[in-house]
Protein backbone atom coordinates (compact mmCIF):
# COMPACT_ATOMS: atom_id res chain seq x y z
CA UNK A 1 0.00 0.00 0.00
CA UNK A 2 1.32 3.39 -1.06
CA UNK A 3 2.07 5.76 1.58
CA UNK A 4 0.28 9.33 1.52
CA UNK A 5 2.51 12.32 2.40
CA UNK A 6 1.39 14.24 5.44
CA UNK A 7 1.24 17.20 3.20
CA UNK A 8 -1.45 15.50 0.95
CA UNK A 9 -3.40 13.90 3.29
CA UNK A 10 -3.77 17.30 4.98
CA UNK A 11 -5.23 19.03 2.18
CA UNK A 12 -7.59 16.43 1.19
CA UNK A 13 -8.97 16.66 4.84
CA UNK A 14 -9.25 20.50 4.43
CA UNK A 15 -10.60 20.49 0.30
CA UNK A 16 -13.26 17.80 1.52
CA UNK A 17 -14.66 20.24 4.20
CA UNK A 18 -14.78 23.03 2.28
CA UNK A 19 -16.96 20.94 -0.21
CA UNK A 20 -19.06 19.76 2.42
CA UNK A 21 -19.17 23.75 3.51
CA UNK A 22 -19.24 26.06 5.67
CA UNK A 23 -15.84 25.93 6.47
CA UNK A 24 -13.29 28.46 4.99
CA UNK A 25 -9.94 27.31 3.63
CA UNK A 26 -7.66 30.21 5.20
CA UNK A 27 -9.47 29.13 8.42
CA UNK A 28 -8.43 25.59 8.10
CA UNK A 29 -4.99 26.42 6.78
CA UNK A 30 -4.00 27.76 10.03
CA UNK A 31 -5.46 25.15 11.93
CA UNK A 32 -4.01 23.25 14.54
CA UNK A 33 -3.22 19.84 11.93
CA UNK A 34 -1.52 21.97 9.17
CA UNK A 35 0.47 23.69 11.70
CA UNK A 36 2.10 20.15 13.53
CA UNK A 37 3.32 19.99 9.48
CA UNK A 38 6.90 20.17 8.63
CA UNK A 39 7.92 23.69 6.80
CA UNK A 40 8.46 22.11 3.55
CA UNK A 41 4.98 19.92 4.35
CA UNK A 42 2.73 22.77 5.05
CA UNK A 43 3.68 24.68 1.59
CA UNK A 44 2.76 21.81 -0.48
CA UNK A 45 -0.63 21.76 1.64
CA UNK A 46 -1.32 25.05 0.96
CA UNK A 47 -0.16 25.32 -2.65
CA UNK A 48 -2.57 21.96 -2.92
CA UNK A 49 -5.54 23.61 -1.32
CA UNK A 50 -5.22 26.68 -2.75
CA UNK A 51 -4.49 25.73 -5.99
CA UNK A 52 -6.78 22.91 -6.75
CA UNK A 53 -9.44 25.41 -5.39
CA UNK A 54 -8.39 28.08 -7.62
CA UNK A 55 -8.30 25.98 -10.66
CA UNK A 56 -11.43 23.87 -9.81
CA UNK A 57 -13.54 24.97 -12.90
CA UNK A 58 -11.31 24.24 -15.41
CA UNK A 59 -10.09 21.30 -13.53
CA UNK A 60 -13.44 19.74 -13.57
CA UNK A 61 -13.89 20.55 -16.98
CA UNK A 62 -10.70 18.74 -18.11
CA UNK A 63 -11.38 15.55 -15.98
CA UNK A 64 -15.13 15.33 -17.50
CA UNK A 65 -13.69 15.03 -21.08
CA UNK A 66 -11.41 12.38 -19.82
CA UNK A 67 -14.48 10.19 -18.02
CA UNK A 68 -16.34 7.27 -19.84
CA UNK A 69 -19.23 9.06 -18.74
CA UNK A 70 -18.63 12.87 -18.67
CA UNK A 71 -21.84 13.91 -16.88
CA UNK A 72 -21.69 11.29 -13.63
CA UNK A 73 -21.60 12.41 -10.44
CA UNK A 74 -18.78 11.22 -8.33
CA UNK A 75 -18.27 10.80 -4.77
CA UNK A 76 -17.10 14.03 -3.44
CA UNK A 77 -13.93 11.72 -1.90
CA UNK A 78 -13.04 10.79 -5.37
CA UNK A 79 -13.74 13.67 -7.55
CA UNK A 80 -11.14 15.91 -4.89
CA UNK A 81 -8.57 12.88 -5.38
CA UNK A 82 -9.03 13.72 -8.91
CA UNK A 83 -8.71 17.23 -8.70
CA UNK A 84 -5.86 17.08 -6.40
CA UNK A 85 -4.33 14.30 -9.00
CA UNK A 86 -4.91 16.78 -11.70
CA UNK A 87 -3.95 19.99 -10.61
CA UNK A 88 -0.37 18.46 -9.23
CA UNK A 89 0.35 16.87 -13.00
CA UNK A 90 -1.22 20.64 -14.99
CA UNK A 91 0.30 23.01 -12.68
CA UNK A 92 3.08 21.39 -10.17
CA UNK A 93 6.08 20.74 -12.52
CA UNK A 94 8.41 19.56 -9.91
CA UNK A 95 5.78 16.98 -8.86
CA UNK A 96 6.69 13.45 -10.50
CA UNK A 97 3.74 12.20 -12.44
CA UNK A 98 3.69 8.57 -10.60
CA UNK A 99 3.74 10.18 -7.48
CA UNK A 100 0.61 12.79 -8.38
CA UNK A 101 -0.86 9.60 -10.10
CA UNK A 102 -0.37 7.00 -7.13
CA UNK A 103 -0.98 9.30 -4.20
CA UNK A 104 -3.82 10.32 -5.60
CA UNK A 105 -5.44 6.52 -5.92
CA UNK A 106 -4.69 5.79 -2.40
CA UNK A 107 -6.61 8.90 -1.25
CA UNK A 108 -9.50 7.02 -2.76
CA UNK A 109 -9.02 3.82 -1.91
CA UNK A 110 -8.58 5.20 1.93
CA UNK A 111 -11.69 7.04 2.06
CA UNK A 112 -13.67 4.24 1.52
CA UNK A 113 -13.92 4.10 -3.28
CA UNK A 114 -11.32 1.15 -3.24
CA UNK A 115 -13.32 0.36 -6.59
CA UNK A 116 -13.39 3.68 -7.67
CA UNK A 117 -9.45 3.56 -7.55
CA UNK A 118 -9.35 2.20 -10.79
CA UNK A 119 -11.19 5.07 -12.17
CA UNK A 120 -9.00 7.62 -10.88
CA UNK A 121 -6.09 5.83 -11.84
CA UNK A 122 -7.27 5.63 -15.57
CA UNK A 123 -8.09 9.28 -15.91
CA UNK A 124 -5.31 10.61 -14.24
CA UNK A 125 -3.08 8.79 -16.30
CA UNK A 126 -4.55 9.81 -19.51
CA UNK A 127 -4.49 13.49 -18.76
CA UNK A 128 -0.35 12.65 -17.78
CA UNK A 129 0.03 11.49 -21.65
CA UNK A 130 -2.09 14.49 -22.80
CA UNK A 131 -2.05 17.15 -20.68
CA UNK A 132 -2.57 20.37 -22.71
CA UNK A 133 -6.30 21.63 -23.48
CA UNK A 134 -6.51 25.17 -25.04
CA UNK A 135 -8.36 27.83 -24.08
CA UNK A 136 -9.64 31.15 -25.53
CA UNK A 137 -9.80 34.57 -24.13
CA UNK A 138 -11.47 36.12 -26.33
CA UNK A 139 -15.00 36.47 -24.49
CA UNK A 140 -15.80 36.57 -21.69
CA UNK A 141 -17.27 33.08 -21.51
CA UNK A 142 -14.23 31.94 -22.73
CA UNK A 143 -11.73 34.15 -20.27
CA UNK A 144 -13.86 32.64 -17.36
CA UNK A 145 -12.63 29.02 -18.77
CA UNK A 146 -9.93 29.82 -19.31
CA UNK A 147 -9.11 31.61 -15.72
CA UNK A 148 -11.10 29.11 -13.46
CA UNK A 149 -14.08 31.66 -12.47
CA UNK A 150 -17.96 31.29 -12.92
CA UNK A 151 -18.75 32.61 -16.57
CA UNK A 152 -21.50 34.80 -14.45
CA UNK A 153 -19.06 36.85 -12.80
CA UNK A 154 -16.99 37.35 -15.22
CA UNK A 155 -19.48 38.45 -17.56
CA UNK A 156 -20.42 41.14 -15.33
CA UNK A 157 -17.02 42.16 -14.45
CA UNK A 158 -16.51 42.57 -18.70
CA UNK A 159 -19.85 44.77 -18.70
CA UNK A 160 -18.96 47.04 -15.61
CA UNK A 161 -15.50 47.64 -16.08
CA UNK A 162 -14.18 46.24 -19.32
CA UNK A 163 -13.03 42.83 -20.74
CA UNK A 164 -9.43 43.49 -19.98
CA UNK A 165 -10.24 44.78 -16.27
CA UNK A 166 -12.22 41.36 -16.13
CA UNK A 167 -8.54 39.52 -16.84
CA UNK A 168 -6.54 41.38 -14.89
CA UNK A 169 -9.45 40.54 -12.13
CA UNK A 170 -9.02 36.81 -13.35
CA UNK A 171 -5.11 36.80 -13.12
CA UNK A 172 -5.42 38.59 -9.80
CA UNK A 173 -7.96 35.80 -8.38
CA UNK A 174 -5.19 32.94 -9.56
CA UNK A 175 -2.57 34.18 -8.16
CA UNK A 176 -0.58 34.36 -4.69
CA UNK A 177 -1.79 37.39 -3.20
CA UNK A 178 0.89 39.39 -1.51
CA UNK A 179 2.14 39.28 1.70
CA UNK A 180 1.77 42.79 3.41
CA UNK A 181 2.68 43.75 7.11
CA UNK A 182 1.67 47.09 9.05
CA UNK A 183 4.10 48.94 10.99
CA UNK A 184 2.97 50.52 13.47
CA UNK A 185 6.33 51.87 14.01
CA UNK A 186 9.30 52.10 12.01
CA UNK A 187 11.70 51.02 13.72
CA UNK A 188 10.34 47.27 13.75
CA UNK A 189 11.74 46.92 10.22
CA UNK A 190 14.87 46.88 11.25
CA UNK A 191 14.10 44.09 14.33
CA UNK A 192 12.81 42.48 11.43
CA UNK A 193 15.50 42.16 8.82
CA UNK A 194 17.45 41.10 11.52
CA UNK A 195 15.10 38.25 12.54
CA UNK A 196 15.82 37.22 8.37
CA UNK A 197 11.96 38.94 7.32
CA UNK A 198 13.04 40.62 4.12
CA UNK A 199 10.45 43.97 3.33
CA UNK A 200 9.69 46.39 0.38
CA UNK A 201 7.87 49.84 0.77
CA UNK A 202 3.89 48.64 -0.37
CA UNK A 203 2.49 50.33 -3.31
CA UNK A 204 0.15 53.18 -1.54
CA UNK A 205 1.15 53.78 1.80
CA UNK A 206 3.96 54.29 3.78
CA UNK A 207 3.22 52.69 7.05
CA UNK A 208 2.80 49.02 4.40
CA UNK A 209 5.70 46.68 3.69
CA UNK A 210 5.41 43.78 1.43
CA UNK A 211 7.04 40.95 2.67
CA UNK A 212 9.67 39.71 0.19
CA UNK A 213 10.89 36.40 2.22
CA UNK A 214 11.07 35.31 5.72
CA UNK A 215 7.93 34.65 8.43
CA UNK A 216 7.12 38.23 9.88
CA UNK A 217 4.86 35.66 11.98
CA UNK A 218 7.33 34.13 13.61
CA UNK A 219 9.21 37.07 15.08
CA UNK A 220 8.85 38.80 18.58
CA UNK A 221 7.14 41.48 16.97
CA UNK A 222 4.26 39.78 15.70
CA UNK A 223 4.01 38.12 18.62
CA UNK A 224 3.60 41.10 20.48
CA UNK A 225 1.32 43.25 18.32
CA UNK A 226 4.00 45.60 16.83
CA UNK A 227 3.86 44.23 13.26
CA UNK A 228 0.73 42.94 11.57
CA UNK A 229 -0.25 40.98 8.61
CA UNK A 230 -3.27 43.45 6.78
CA UNK A 231 -3.89 43.52 3.61
CA UNK A 232 -2.62 47.18 1.90
CA UNK A 233 -6.63 47.91 0.88
CA UNK A 234 -7.76 46.82 4.05
CA UNK A 235 -5.10 49.08 5.67
CA UNK A 236 -6.10 52.23 3.30
CA UNK A 237 -10.23 51.67 4.21
CA UNK A 238 -9.22 52.27 7.90
CA UNK A 239 -6.69 54.89 7.21
CA UNK A 240 -9.43 56.94 5.03
CA UNK A 241 -11.62 56.65 7.80
CA UNK A 242 -9.58 57.56 10.63
CA UNK A 243 -7.49 60.40 9.27
CA UNK A 244 -10.41 62.08 6.13
CA UNK A 245 -13.77 61.25 8.36
CA UNK A 246 -13.24 64.27 11.08
CA UNK A 247 -13.40 66.99 8.23
CA UNK A 248 -11.98 70.50 8.97
CA UNK A 249 -12.24 71.47 12.20
CA UNK A 250 -14.17 68.81 13.31
CA UNK A 251 -12.06 66.33 16.29
CA UNK A 252 -12.80 63.02 16.83
CA UNK A 253 -13.87 62.00 20.30
CA UNK A 254 -16.15 59.22 19.47
CA UNK A 255 -15.89 56.54 17.03
CA UNK A 256 -18.54 53.01 16.22
CA UNK A 257 -16.81 50.32 13.89
CA UNK A 258 -20.25 48.94 13.27
CA UNK A 259 -18.55 45.63 12.00
CA UNK A 260 -15.32 45.11 13.96
CA UNK A 261 -13.92 41.59 13.53
CA UNK A 262 -11.00 40.56 12.79
CA UNK A 263 -9.83 43.72 14.36
CA UNK A 264 -7.20 45.39 12.03
CA UNK A 265 -8.93 48.37 10.88
CA UNK A 266 -10.12 48.94 14.60
CA UNK A 267 -6.65 49.35 16.00
CA UNK A 268 -5.68 51.70 12.84
CA UNK A 269 -8.65 54.06 13.95
CA UNK A 270 -7.81 53.86 17.18
CA UNK A 271 -3.89 54.89 16.53
CA UNK A 272 -5.44 57.53 14.38
CA UNK A 273 -7.39 58.58 16.84
CA UNK A 274 -6.11 57.79 20.15
CA UNK A 275 -8.24 60.48 22.21
CA UNK A 276 -11.10 58.72 20.83
CA UNK A 277 -13.61 56.35 22.85
CA UNK A 278 -14.37 53.66 19.84
CA UNK A 279 -17.25 51.07 20.00
CA UNK A 280 -16.17 48.50 18.17
CA UNK A 281 -19.75 45.99 17.81
CA UNK A 282 -19.19 42.44 16.21
CA UNK A 283 -22.07 39.95 16.43
CA UNK A 284 -20.66 36.67 17.07
CA UNK A 285 -19.62 35.95 20.00
CA UNK A 286 -16.67 33.14 19.11
CA UNK A 287 -15.71 36.24 16.87
CA UNK A 288 -16.35 39.03 19.72
CA UNK A 289 -14.20 37.01 22.14
CA UNK A 290 -10.96 37.14 19.57
CA UNK A 291 -11.92 40.73 19.09
CA UNK A 292 -11.31 41.56 22.99
CA UNK A 293 -7.86 39.76 23.21
CA UNK A 294 -6.74 41.27 20.03
CA UNK A 295 -7.99 44.63 21.31
CA UNK A 296 -7.07 44.04 25.11
CA UNK A 297 -4.43 46.65 25.08
CA UNK A 298 -6.51 49.49 24.05
CA UNK A 299 -7.99 50.89 26.69
CA UNK A 300 -10.40 53.61 24.85
CA UNK A 301 -11.97 50.80 23.14
CA UNK A 302 -15.24 49.01 24.35
CA UNK A 303 -16.35 45.71 22.23
CA UNK A 304 -19.43 45.10 22.54
CA UNK A 305 -21.82 41.79 21.10
CA UNK A 306 -23.99 43.54 19.34
CA UNK A 307 -26.17 43.99 15.72
CA UNK A 308 -24.93 46.96 14.15
CA UNK A 309 -28.61 46.97 12.37
CA UNK A 310 -30.31 47.29 15.92
CA UNK A 311 -27.90 50.11 17.91
CA UNK A 312 -29.72 52.34 20.30
CA UNK A 313 -27.25 55.15 20.41
CA UNK A 314 -28.38 57.26 17.73
CA UNK A 315 -26.65 60.77 17.14
CA UNK A 316 -23.61 59.44 20.04
CA UNK A 317 -21.00 59.53 17.58
CA UNK A 318 -18.66 61.70 15.67
CA UNK A 319 -17.77 58.74 12.84
CA UNK A 320 -18.51 55.61 11.98
CA UNK A 321 -17.02 52.70 9.98
CA UNK A 322 -19.03 50.61 8.56
CA UNK A 323 -16.97 47.82 6.65
CA UNK A 324 -19.74 45.67 5.70
CA UNK A 325 -20.28 41.85 5.31
CA UNK A 326 -20.61 41.29 1.74
CA UNK A 327 -19.84 38.65 -1.17
CA UNK A 328 -16.26 39.04 -1.17
CA UNK A 329 -15.31 38.65 -4.80
CA UNK A 330 -12.47 41.09 -4.19
CA UNK A 331 -10.63 38.67 -2.64
CA UNK A 332 -10.89 35.85 -4.69
CA UNK A 333 -7.35 35.08 -4.58
CA UNK A 334 -6.79 35.16 -1.16
CA UNK A 335 -10.49 33.30 -0.80
CA UNK A 336 -10.87 31.02 -3.80
CA UNK A 337 -14.17 28.63 -2.56
CA UNK A 338 -16.49 32.01 -2.52
CA UNK A 339 -16.42 31.71 -6.50
CA UNK A 340 -17.69 27.89 -5.94
CA UNK A 341 -20.72 29.01 -3.30
CA UNK A 342 -21.78 32.40 -4.11
CA UNK A 343 -25.10 33.02 -6.67
CA UNK A 344 -26.17 35.94 -8.33
CA UNK A 345 -29.22 35.50 -6.39
CA UNK A 346 -27.15 36.15 -3.03
CA UNK A 347 -26.29 39.42 -4.01
CA UNK A 348 -29.73 41.07 -3.22
CA UNK A 349 -29.60 39.17 -0.17
CA UNK A 350 -26.58 40.59 1.06
CA UNK A 351 -27.38 44.39 -0.35
CA UNK A 352 -30.34 44.70 2.01
CA UNK A 353 -28.57 43.77 5.34
CA UNK A 354 -25.83 46.55 4.15
CA UNK A 355 -28.64 49.05 3.59
CA UNK A 356 -29.64 48.52 7.13
CA UNK A 357 -26.21 48.79 8.45
CA UNK A 358 -25.21 51.88 6.54
CA UNK A 359 -28.57 53.17 7.74
CA UNK A 360 -27.84 52.44 11.18
CA UNK A 361 -24.49 53.85 11.22
CA UNK A 362 -26.11 56.90 9.80
CA UNK A 363 -28.18 57.85 12.59
CA UNK A 364 -25.39 57.06 15.45
CA UNK A 365 -23.38 60.01 13.95
CA UNK A 366 -24.08 63.23 14.75
CA UNK A 367 -24.90 66.07 12.51
CA UNK A 368 -22.07 67.11 10.76
CA UNK A 369 -20.50 63.51 11.46
CA UNK A 370 -19.46 61.48 8.95
CA UNK A 371 -19.41 57.73 7.63
CA UNK A 372 -17.24 55.25 5.75
CA UNK A 373 -18.96 52.78 3.79
CA UNK A 374 -16.64 49.47 2.28
CA UNK A 375 -17.15 46.24 1.09
CA UNK A 376 -14.37 43.60 -0.65
CA UNK A 377 -16.86 43.73 -3.25
CA UNK A 378 -16.12 44.19 -7.12
CA UNK A 379 -20.47 44.17 -7.21
CA UNK A 380 -22.55 47.32 -8.07
CA UNK A 381 -25.11 46.26 -5.96
CA UNK A 382 -23.62 46.08 -3.09
CA UNK A 383 -21.32 49.38 -3.42
CA UNK A 384 -23.54 51.93 -5.27
CA UNK A 385 -26.77 50.71 -5.44
CA UNK A 386 -26.31 50.31 -1.64
CA UNK A 387 -25.19 54.01 -1.52
CA UNK A 388 -27.78 55.78 -3.92
CA UNK A 389 -30.70 53.67 -1.81
CA UNK A 390 -29.68 55.10 1.73
CA UNK A 391 -29.05 58.45 0.34
CA UNK A 392 -32.73 58.73 -1.19
CA UNK A 393 -33.96 58.02 2.15
CA UNK A 394 -32.06 59.87 3.72
CA UNK A 395 -32.11 63.51 2.15
CA UNK A 396 -29.97 64.83 5.37
CA UNK A 397 -26.75 62.79 4.02
CA UNK A 398 -24.47 63.78 1.11
CA UNK A 399 -21.88 62.04 0.02
CA UNK A 400 -18.27 63.87 0.30
CA UNK A 401 -16.36 63.10 -2.63
CA UNK A 402 -12.75 61.40 -1.45
CA UNK A 403 -10.41 62.93 -4.72
CA UNK A 404 -9.31 65.47 -2.52
CA UNK A 405 -8.57 63.49 0.33
CA UNK A 406 -5.83 61.40 -1.78
CA UNK A 407 -3.87 64.88 -1.41
CA UNK A 408 -4.20 65.43 2.03
CA UNK A 409 -3.28 61.68 3.17
CA UNK A 410 -0.42 62.32 1.01
CA UNK A 411 0.78 65.66 2.65
CA UNK A 412 0.54 63.84 5.98
CA UNK A 413 2.90 61.15 4.71
CA UNK A 414 0.29 58.73 5.04
CA UNK A 415 -0.13 57.93 1.28
CA UNK A 416 2.67 57.85 -1.14
CA UNK A 417 3.25 60.19 -3.68
CA UNK A 418 2.89 58.12 -6.25
CA UNK A 419 0.22 56.19 -4.41
CA UNK A 420 -2.11 59.30 -4.34
CA UNK A 421 -2.19 60.16 -7.65
CA UNK A 422 -3.12 56.78 -8.89
CA UNK A 423 -5.08 56.02 -6.24
CA UNK A 424 -6.88 59.36 -7.56
CA UNK A 425 -7.18 58.14 -11.07
CA UNK A 426 -9.33 55.32 -9.28
CA UNK A 427 -12.48 57.54 -7.96
CA UNK A 428 -15.61 57.29 -9.82
CA UNK A 429 -17.66 60.08 -10.90
CA UNK A 430 -19.80 59.64 -7.80
CA UNK A 431 -16.81 60.32 -5.89
CA UNK A 432 -16.33 56.64 -4.73
CA UNK A 433 -13.19 54.79 -4.29
CA UNK A 434 -13.02 51.71 -6.05
CA UNK A 435 -9.84 49.01 -6.18
CA UNK A 436 -9.98 46.97 -8.55
CA UNK A 437 -7.47 43.45 -8.51
CA UNK A 438 -5.24 43.46 -11.13
CA UNK A 439 -4.76 46.93 -11.30
CA UNK A 440 -3.73 47.43 -7.52
CA UNK A 441 -1.85 44.61 -5.94
CA UNK A 442 -4.40 44.52 -3.14
CA UNK A 443 -7.89 42.91 -2.36
CA UNK A 444 -10.55 44.59 -4.51
CA UNK A 445 -12.18 47.11 -2.17
CA UNK A 446 -14.88 49.75 -2.53
CA UNK A 447 -15.31 53.05 -0.46
CA UNK A 448 -17.79 55.70 0.20
CA UNK A 449 -17.85 58.85 3.00
CA UNK A 450 -21.36 60.19 3.45
CA UNK A 451 -21.64 63.25 5.82
CA UNK A 452 -25.17 63.39 7.86
CA UNK A 453 -25.44 67.28 7.18
CA UNK A 454 -28.49 67.67 10.08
Amino acid sequence: MPAISPARKAAFTILLAVERGPSHSDDLLRGKAVNALSAADRNLCTALVLGVLRWQIQLDHQLQVLLKRPNAKLDREVLIALRMGAFQLLHLDRIPARAAIDESVELAKQAGHRFASGMVNAVLRKLAAAPYFNFSETGAAELAMAQAHPAWMVERWAGFFSLEAARAICLHGQSQPALTVRLADPSTEAELAAAGVVLKPAELLTAARTVVAGDPAATAAFLEGRVRLQDEGSQLVAEIAGCLANGPGHKVESVLDACAAPGGKTLILAERNPQARILACESSEPRLEQLRKRLAAFSQIECRLADATALREDSAFDLALADVPCSGTGTLGRNPEIRHRLRPEDLARHAERQRAILAAALRAVRPGGRVVYSTCSLEPEENEHVVAAVLAENPSARVVPLEPGMDELASAAILTASGAGRLKSSITAEGYLRLLPGVFRTDGFFLAMIQRTA
